[in-house]
């Protein structure tokens, strides 16, 4: 067959069996989209498999196949990631444990939660990531004197908001806002 008749007769099959098909993925994949991606698929390797698809009602049937194999590879492959994503989960929170304990009173993170995003972020990059002022700014492209300074500030509202929290608490964190800056 030349190019033109496996185009032809690809659009006719196509025109024929798509909603089958469609609804043959939809019945079995969990989103909308995935069923799109599979029946893509499906006539993607009918396209380049065109001499051997049959003709008539085995032609669907066939296609039947096809799509029942590349669901079979779609789910092993959602397998695989669901898989290396809980593996690689378990590893950053060994690696990475959560910056505020998940359970108990939680002071600190209740304060942090009332500052701003660039107060946040100021602090997490002293404390967390142990930065110093000079390495701040540069992460944060301003000069070092801003950096000390906006790192002050946001220290200086951290405790306030910490001791609204609980006055106490500011005695257990010195050493977080007393932090001496290099």
């Amino acid at each position: 067959m030349d190019e033109t008749d496996n185009r032809s007769r690809f659009e006719a099959v196509y025109r024929r069996t798509y909603e089958q098909i469609l609804g043959y993925a939809m019945r079995r994949c969990s989103c909308a989209e995935d069923a799109a991606d599979v029946v893509a698929e499906t006539y993607v390797i009918a396209w380049r498999r065109m001499d051997e698809l049959p003709h008539g009602e085995a032609g669907r049937l066939w296609l039947y196949g096809v799509a029942r194999r590349v669901l079979a590879n779609h789910r092993r492959g959602e397998r695989r990631r669901a898989t290396r994503h809980a593996e690689l989960t378990a590893k950053t929170e060994l690696l990475y444990p959560p910056a505020f304990p998940l359970s108990g009173p939680d002071e600190v993170g209740q304060a942090m939660d009332t500052l701003s995003d660039d107060d946040r972020e100021l602090l997490t990059l002293a404390v967390w990531e142990d930065l110093d002022p000079g390495q701040i700014a540069e992460v944060l492209g301003c000069s070092r004197t801003a950096a000390r300074t906006r790192l002050h500030r946001a220290r200086k509202r951290f405790t306030k908001a910490l001791q609204q929290i609980r006055p106490s608490a500011c005695l257990e964190t010195r050493p977080l806002v007393e932090k001496e800056s290099r």
